[in-house]
């Protein structure tokens, strides 16, 4: 089939702070045509971006004007009609976008709901194992993602389906395990008063680290590139301090939600941590609640590899939701 005798296109998306990656699907069980990333801050608007993403795939010869059911899973809480985004500057209706947009179906959903969706059907070759436990069939399955926030969510099964959670978990307050962490702390009270797990678990996380720990203003991709390259022990040491946090609030999250089906790390920074995020105190941190720790020890964490997850999810989401419209 041609590209342009492709009709009934479904429009996906997954929106963060950051970028704002678009794809087509011509069905439910179809793989993801022209996938493109757009940058969040080139334009004003969702809906300006949607528009700049459908006219684009419109001159690669995609039939867009076919396109009437589409899902967003955007990095906010979805509780009513009026969006307006914590990590970024973009508020909208949804449903005077989907008149907007000329839709007949605008899904709109929590980014960390849609990749929780998708971890029950991730190939093998889309996730890597970090550390031991073995996952057990038809269980819970935990998620935790530092990106540009810190998302927390994940699925619980009902009989044939899953059903995904939407929370906004990060935003929990930050509990410090080792004295540099209460120091780390102590130095945010004074910033913010209320400390979250997403102050430190973030891009901007990673740089409060660090200058609370030096009193060195870098920025996250600095930091991390120069825990990599070797040419900082300082750097080293925010970056271990951020994976070992990371493991913490990881099991923080495994136990509230007894994911013996495994718990994953999604989000942007760590799958750049290479063999730094392997090397790590994560595991060790995840097991490490005294009396819980064996319980612990035998759920096993796995770090996302596949690029585009959460467009997996929210097709079965918006796949759901048409369903029971019909």
């Amino acid at each position: 089939m041609t590209q342009e005798a492709t009709t009934g296109l479904r429009l996906l998306a997954d929106v963060g702070g950051t970028n704002a990656r678009f794809a087509l699907q011509s069905d439910p069980g179809a793989g993801f045509d022209d996938i493109e990333v757009l940058a969040a801050a080139g334009y004003p608007s969702l809906g300006e971006a949607m528009r700049a993403y459908l006219d684009n795939a419109r001159a690669r010869g995609f039939a867009v004007d076919t396109v009437r059911h589409a899902a967003i899973a955007i990095a906010n809480p979805v509780e009513g009609d009026e969006i307006r985004m914590t990590n970024h500057h973009w508020s909208f209706s949804i449903e005077a976008l989907r008149i907007e947009l000329g839709l007949t179906t605008l899904l709109m959903v929590n980014d960390f709901a849609a990749l929780a969706m998708s971890l029950p059907h991730l190939a093998q070759d889309g996730r890597r194992q970090i550390g031991g436990g073995i996952e057990l069939p038809n269980r819970t399955i935990g998620l935790i993602g530092p990106g540009t926030g810190l998302g927390v969510s994940g699925v619980v099964p009902a009989g044939e389906r899953w059903i995904p959670l939407s929370g906004e978990g990060g935003h929990v307050s930050f509990a410090p395990v080792t004295r540099d962490e209460v120091a780390i702390l102590e130095a945010l009270w004074g910033e913010y008063g209320h400390v979250s797990a997403e102050r430190l678990l973030s891009g901007m996380g990673m740089e409060l680290i660090h200058w609370a720990r030096t009193g060195k203003r870098l920025k996250a991709a600095d930091i991390s590139a120069a825990a990599l390259d070797g040419s900082s022990s300082d750097c080293r040491g925010s970056v271990d301090v951020f994976c070992a946090i990371l493991g913490s609030v990881a099991g923080n999250v495994a136990l509230t939600l007894g994911a013996t089906g495994g718990m994953y790390i999604g989000g942007g920074i760590v799958p750049r941590l290479g063999a730094i995020f392997e090397q790590s105190a994560f595991r060790a941190r995840f097991e490490d609640k005294g009396r819980l720790g064996d319980y612990l020890s035998r759920i096993p964490t796995y770090l996302i590899t596949e690029q585009y997850p959460a467009l997996r999810g929210v097709s079965a989401m918006l796949s759901g939701h048409i369903a029971t419209l019909q």
